[in-house]
């Protein structure tokens, strides 16, 4: 490893330079050099990835255990160019000068420091091998600084606000790190540790070189943590942790481990492809900002994903699943193939979320993959595709600085639907075996959605062409009609008609089933749904059913027409797959005016929540009735409704067997509990720690019990609070109650004072407590008192853009306006936008995302 003080750096290069080099002469054309402009332009990454090659950075990180003192770094640079006619642009976003040191070739140079790049001049540059060396101090944004830990977080481009470096995706390079830290930290990096040395308290790691990686999936893990280590086949794999509570790690280390296993095996096979990188390990991070980020050998994971308690639901054990799934798939699918530029972003992640449903039928016992599928997805999907800020799941990207706004429920949700759509169209086999040719072809490299079409394109005699226009270019959903015609007790025929649910004559080419429902059967017919209106012809002739059941297989995707029988006849229907389908559409139809109002589906949906025996369907229930109650039912019938709903909610929870269907209803009962005799329920149970029986609460669901009396201003709700804050012995968790405190009080002011701190970046630094503390400010019990957040809420997004990670933007506004139903709320919305007509176009489309329910309920409880 390349490690040496600045002073020293300046000897090497002086002896390089006398020992051979020239500077390259002043190069006349440089007027097709990219504009120097913020980000990194795709004008700026073409040009660089044409002419930059074999990079390789050497690291050394000096971390001190004070989290406030200045974390020293000294990097060495190399790489080949091809082209030094123009000044080289190096990307460096960083407050202030640029770089202590800089040297070229061993030419000490001033930092030409634009517009958050280097200019590197042509004079000091080869055509051929180039090393250029730096000394300076790192900002804490992309660090992550803890009181004892610490984690880098560079996706999508702020490896730049770490170092120096070509931060795009396709200038591939090889990491050598050196660590230095105090005595009794861990470290975890992407390749193997190759040498420790120690120095007193302090002591250096070495790490060997990594694999050919991209800039943002470089990454280093460092602090106080727990080293647990076991084998995933011939790998060594190492577990980091600051879990503590005794009961969670005896019940997730293992399942953690196996899930990984398992899925490394099961994508090998799939694959045909060994796992491809020089180590496989993870890391535990308390209040992680995503679920996980793939970091090859060092992924991290938001630790309470991870560790489970009893009471973990079965949502709970599949999420941790999936969640384990998809990480280990991106091994594959975005670390050994990784996307050209961003706008391809989706490509991994679609992969991604694919695999890890494969992978969960597998790890999980008696997992149904086709319910599992739907309630994943669609409810997911379709809050972003049904709102007036719809995007395509391809994306145009002009600059870098974008990218997080590409994130979101398009990409992790519709894009597998689409994608399962595409295995069924061109056969599984087909499929996988155009996925291993796509890997092999592309392996160590990058690759563009149009050239995994065209590898797909060779093993179907579909025009995927026409069908990728539609599913992956544009936005939207289609709207699904039909006609009926009987005669004689028998159907003549039976139409089937799709459009753009705005009105537009497209099609979505896709496969669906639809189910005849009769008093003692169900029939089901497929349906190939390829041009905008078919005559089904297995139809005609069958009995005229009871009624037609859309979607009865949970493979369509849009807005499905619902027959007013279902209302009375839904209990009949024995599939839980049918059923949850009908429960997703109904939902739909309520949204959209369709058929059914707020309080029918909610009547329909109580009715059904002590009839429905499949956990997952239970909890698509148990989210309609939150969401209808605080949403979309108007405010006094509300306050009529407050006194059975928690009766019978209370009572389904005792008359379950399930232990997860009695911990699903508890949560719901604690999520909408309003009356005095409900809140001294729930206080007893928080007092005592003496849960309903069969019910299993932890640490962390105390905590929430304590939370949710305090937003109801229940008597002595400080003491309440600190209470809760005296049992919790383990470090993060205490510290992040402490945090919270705030946004929990009922002393409007402190309120606002909290507020006021979320309007600076350093208010704003740990992103997961931020969120949960803005759900508190705007909780529905709130609305009316915090409506005053919203303009300067709305004002700060560009900002909290600019300084957060890719999925807090739209995190920020779902917690904010979440809960909001009033038109003088959803006048605030429109007014912003009205006032600000050149709004950035993709922020613009996760406020329009985010106000959607908003919309709807200001309209729907006029």
């Amino acid at each position: 490893m390349y490690l040496v003080r600045k002073g020293i750096i300046a000897i090497l290069f002086l002896v390089l330079l006398l020992t051979g080099y020239r500077p390259a002469g002043q190069c006349q054309s440089i007027a097709t050099a990219p504009a120097v402009v913020p980000g990194v332009s795709y004008t700026l990454a073409t040009w660089r990835s044409s002419r930059v090659r074999n990079i390789i950075y050497q690291l050394g990180f000096h971390l001190p255990a004070t989290p406030t003192a200045a974390v020293e770094v000294e990097e060495q640079l190399s790489f080949d160019l091809s082209d030094n006619t123009a000044p080289l642009q190096i990307d460096f976003r960083k407050k202030g000068a640029g770089p202590d040191t800089l040297l070229v070739n061993g030419m000490p140079i001033p930092a030409d420091y634009q517009q958050e790049h280097l200019l590197i001049p042509t004079k000091v540059l080869h055509t051929g091998a180039n090393i250029i060396g730096l000394h300076f101090s790192a900002v804490d944004l992309p660090l992550n600084r803890n009181s004892d830990f610490l984690y880098t977080l560079l996706v999508p481009d702020r490896a730049r606000t770490l170092f120096p470096c070509f931060d795009q995706p396709d200038c591939k390079a090889i990491f050598q790190l050196t660590l230095t830290l105090p005595a009794d930290w861990k470290a975890m990096a992407n390749a193997p540790l190759k040498e420790a040395t120690g120095n007193g308290s302090e002591q250096t790691l070495h790490f060997l070189p990594s694999d050919r990686i991209s800039t943002y999936l470089f990454a280093f893990v460092a602090g106080r943590f727990t080293d647990t280590a076991a084998s995933a086949g011939e790998y060594p794999m190492h577990f980091f942790y600051r879990e503590t509570d005794s009961a969670k790690l005896r019940l997730s280390i293992r399942p953690v481990f196996q899930i990984q296993t398992d899925a490394l095996a099961f994508l090998q096979h799939y694959t045909k492809i060994p796992y491809p990188f020089q180590k496989f390990s993870c890391a535990a991070i308390p209040d992680f900002q995503f679920g996980g980020m793939e970091h090859p050998g060092a992924i991290q994971y938001k630790a309470s994903s991870l560790f489970l308690d009893p009471g973990a639901t079965r949502d709970q054990l599949i999420a941790r699943s999936n969640l384990l799934s998809h990480e280990t798939a991106h091994m594959w699918f975005g670390d050994l193939v990784t996307m050209s530029w961003f706008n391809d972003v989706w490509m991994k992640e679609v992969f991604a979320n694919f695999m890890a449903d494969k992978i969960s039928n597998i790890t999980l016992p008696d997992n149904k993959y086709d319910l599992k599928f739907l309630t994943d997805h669609y409810t997911a999907a379709y809050s972003v595709d049904r709102t007036e800020g719809a995007h395509p799941i391809r994306q145009q990207l002009d600059n870098l600085q974008d990218a997080g706004s590409l994130y979101g429920n398009i990409i992790y949700h519709k894009a597998p639907i689409m994608m399962r759509q595409l295995e069924l169209l061109m056969g599984a086999d087909a499929f996988r075996d155009g996925l291993r040719d796509y890997l092999k072809q592309y392996a160590g490299g990058n690759a563009s959605w149009p050239e995994l079409i065209r590898i797909l394109g060779a093993h179907t005699t579909t025009d995927l062409n026409a069908w990728n226009k539609v599913w992956v270019n544009e936005s939207g959903r289609p709207r699904f009609t039909y006609q009926c015609k009987t005669s004689g007790g028998k159907i003549t025929e039976l139409m089937i008609h799709q459009q753009g649910e705005d009105g537009s004559a497209r099609v979505w080419p896709q496969f669906f089933t639809i189910a005849l429902v009769y008093r003692d059967h169900i029939e089901h017919l497929p349906v190939n749904m390829n041009t905008a209106g078919i005559r089904l012809e297995k139809a005609v002739g069958k009995e005229a059913p009871l009624g037609f059941l859309f979607n009865s297989g949970g493979e369509g995707y849009g807005l499905f027409p619902v027959d007013k029988f279902l209302l009375h006849s839904l209990p009949a229907i024995k599939s839980p797959l049918m059923r949850a389908s009908t429960y997703i559409n109904l939902y739909e139809n309520m949204l959209d005016g369709q058929g059914i109002s707020p309080m029918q589906l909610l009547a329909l949906d109580r009715a059904m929540l002590s009839m429905e025996p499949e956990e997952l369907n239970l909890n698509i229930l148990t989210d309609q009735i939150s969401s209808l109650y605080w949403r979309f039912i108007p405010s006094a019938k509300r306050d009529s409704l407050s006194v059975s709903l928690e009766k019978e909610i209370w009572k389904t929870m005792y008359a379950v067997r399930s232990p997860n269907e009695k911990k699903v209803l508890f949560k719901t009962f604690s999520s909408i509990v309003r009356t005095k005799k409900g809140q001294d329920s729930l206080y007893r149970i928080w007092k005592t720690q003496e849960p309903p029986a069969g019910v299993q609460l932890s640490e962390d669901d105390y905590t929430a019990l304590a939370a949710t009396l305090a937003l109801r201003a229940y008597p002595g709700e400080k003491q309440l609070l600190d209470e809760q804050l005296a049992r919790i012995k383990n470090k993060d968790r205490r510290d992040r109650l402490i945090y919270l405190l705030p946004a929990l009080s009922n002393d409007e002011g402190e309120r606002d004072r909290f507020f006021e701190t979320l309007r600076t970046p350093e208010g704003r630094k740990k992103e997961s407590w931020v969120l949960t503390a803005l759900g508190y400010l705007h909780h529905p019990l709130r609305t009316g008192y915090s409506e005053k957040y919203l303009p300067q809420t709305l004002a700060l997004l560009e900002e909290v853009q600019r300084t957060g990670d890719v999925f807090f933007p739209q995190s920020w506004l779902a917690a904010s306006l979440g809960w909001y139903r009033t038109k003088s709320a959803a006048a605030i919305v429109r007014d912003f936008l009205q006032q600000h007509p050149d709004y950035n176009p993709k922020l613009k489309a996760k406020l329009l995302q985010a106000a959607d329910n908003l919309f709807r309920a200001a309209n729907l409880t006029k």
